[in-house]
């Protein structure tokens, strides 16, 4: 059965939620309704990954994330995910307690392997197109429109995981839908997880723009939902986790 990863931005620029949970008593508040609602991880963000979106340094960024992430590791250990490209965070991250290690840019920086291969830890690798280095250069980037592009790009990422001392089962993949992509081909990574069969697959269409105009509605996320579980996705990365409980 699919597990629903809700979403927890503490930024203030994010697209559908952008400063509503930027104060660290806000932002512990929301994990707790999110958790409460029926999501089996939060997915921590201190960074927003929008198109245009300011990038933070990796000093920053923990400025922002320490407050919020050491309280929630104390409540919930081994269930929250830290959405970093730095590996500076990710080493501090880890150096709390228990988090996994969420990389939208698929491991691209040699450092990161080290990071999540020194501390054993479980990994989302998301993709960007072209071994971008960052979010905001996979928006202004050609769009692909290729899926055997993201299979190839994210089974490789895994395998340089795995040559790490990686387990397959610590290993999750993220087609990056939004990222650097056509709208036909985010449709299809829905079913991404047909891919590659033999790794747990995640996936992130929540409120995302290829959904339509009425993309912060329920009803086209659910839709959404319903076709990636179909085709065997095991986490849903959304916002609304109580709306997506139906689904499961």
């Amino acid at each position: 059965m699919a597990k629903l990863v809700g979403i927890l931005n503490i930024t203030p620029d994010s697209f559908s939620d952008g400063n509503l949970f930027l104060e660290p008593a806000a932002a512990l508040r929301q994990a707790k309704k999110l958790f409460s609602a029926g999501a089996s991880m939060v997915d921590i963000g201190a960074e927003s990954t929008r198109p245009g979106a300011k990038a933070l340094s990796a000093e920053a960024e923990w400025r922002r994330l320490e407050p919020v992430l050491t309280p929630l590791l104390e409540l919930y250990p081994g269930k929250l995910s830290v959405d970093t490209y730095h590996p500076e965070t990710a080493a501090k991250a880890l150096a709390l307690g228990e988090v996994i290690i969420n990389d939208v840019t698929g491991v691209n920086n040699p450092a990161m392997v080290t990071v999540i291969a020194r501390h054993k830890a479980r990994c989302v690798i998301g993709h960007l197109p072209g071994k971008a280095s960052d979010a905001q250069a996979a928006h202004q980037g050609q769009l692909i429109d290729d899926v055997r592009i993201v299979k190839n790009d994210l089974l490789a990422a895994a395998e340089l995981l795995r040559k790490n001392s990686l387990e397959q089962g610590q290993i999750i993949l993220d087609p990056g839908i939004g990222f650097g992509k056509t709208a036909k081909l985010n449709q299809k990574l829905l079913k991404f997880a047909r891919e590659v069969p033999d790794y747990q697959v995640m996936v992130g269409y929540s409120r995302k723009r290829f959904l339509g105009e009425q993309r912060m509605e329920l009803a086209p996320n659910l839709a959404a939902g319903r076709i990636a579980i179909k085709a065997g996705a095991t986490y849903l990365r959304v916002h609304d986790v109580a709306g997506h409980r139906q689904l499961l």
